[in-house]
């Protein structure tokens, strides 16, 4: 590599990783944002918040990393083309070969770690993240909360109650029996609530518990004190269904070819990305404002196409749209050249 590529190369990376910076700090402002919204009414400790957030950059990346690419080409050529600089490097004899060598090897470079990253580093990571985020979620601290605003204990129970001064009041309890499916819904004026290893445990003082049927028959039990158990079934059932924590193996071991094909579409985008700027502007030398609107505009347009695809469940749907994207974009790709 002579010295005209390493300078090339040296300010690609140098905008890559500002524009990653700007996009990855945004990002992830937002989730732990939401991350501090949901957990907020748990009086889940800050730091707690901050560590979980940290295992959603790698699956965040993913995600920015071609939106990244196509404003860091913009960004770094448009540059070296105000400053002249690709005029000085043209005109040393080269001709455009030095930058159509360096988006090469610039392109191979981010898509063989992108590879890495989305196939295998981002589903471990973010597997852990779920995992961690159940842990806080289902570890309910009852002392530290101030208001439970009918919060699901899980699927089938559901609590409320008001907290004056430690002490838990007006506690309003709705939960269902897996046995008979019998309806069950108890108040009482006081009482202590416990989160224990596998089971909350409710010491009620002055209330009523009222049993609806399935022939809706309603029972109704007035109580001085009264004694409930709940299995916490969130701790017995971990159960991981997300596709972004399938690795490729994973994949390959579940014979997931879909999720495999929108892994690999991702990297094709990026690859055609590169191809598009290559035609479109690189080639030509032609950084106008309008002809760069209309790159950035394009390729923006594909990649959210292709993020509404991924999340479609229908899965003929989602091929056949793959296909006709990505034969859109090489008819577009055709055309620039053979302009």
């Amino acid at each position: 590599m002579n010295k005209i590529n390493f300078y090339i190369l040296n300010e690609l990376f140098k905008g890559f990783l500002l524009i990653l910076f700007i996009f990855l700090s945004i990002a992830w402002l937002l989730q732990i944002t939401r991350l501090f919204t949901v957990s907020n009414f748990m009086q889940i400790e800050v730091l707690n918040i901050i560590y979980l957030s940290i295992f959603l950059i790698p699956n965040i990346i993913t995600v920015i990393v071609p939106f990244i690419i196509i404003f860091c080409l913009i960004l770094c050529f448009a540059k070296m083309y105000n400053d002249r600089e690709l005029i000085a490097v043209m005109s040393l004899g080269f001709g455009i070969s030095p930058l159509k060598n360096t988006l090469v090897l610039f392109g191979s470079i981010t898509i063989l770690l992108f590879t890495f990253l989305n196939f295998y580093f981002a589903p471990k990571i973010y597997e852990i993240y779920k995992i961690k985020e159940f842990d806080l979620r289902n570890t309910i601290n009852f002392n530290t909360m101030t208001f439970s605003n009918f919060l699901n204990l899980d699927k089938s129970t559901i609590l409320d109650f008001d907290k004056v001064n430690d002490e838990y009041r007006n506690i309003f309890i709705n939960f269902k029996e897996k046995e008979d499916k019998k309806e069950n819904i108890i108040y009482a004026k006081r009482g202590n609530i416990f989160n224990e290893i596998n089971q909350y445990k409710f010491q009620l003082t002055d209330g009523f518990k009222i049993t609806i049927s399935n022939q809706n028959e309603i029972e109704k039990l007035e109580f001085l004190n009264y004694v409930l158990k709940i299995e916490n079934k969130n701790i017995n059932e971990l159960k991981i269904l997300d596709k972004n924590t399938l690795t490729i193996f994973d994949d390959l071991l579940s014979n997931n070819y879909l999720n495999i094909a929108f892994k690999l579409a991702d990297i094709i985008l990026i690859l055609m990305i590169i191809i598009f700027f290559y035609y479109n502007n690189l080639k030509n030398i032609n950084f106008r404002i309008r002809n760069n609107i209309f790159f950035i505009t394009s390729s923006i347009s594909i990649l959210i196409i292709n993020q509404i695809i991924k999340n479609s469940e229908i899965f003929v749907f989602s091929y056949i749209t793959i296909l006709f994207l990505f034969i859109l974009f090489l008819i577009i790709i055709t055309k620039l050249k053979n302009k």
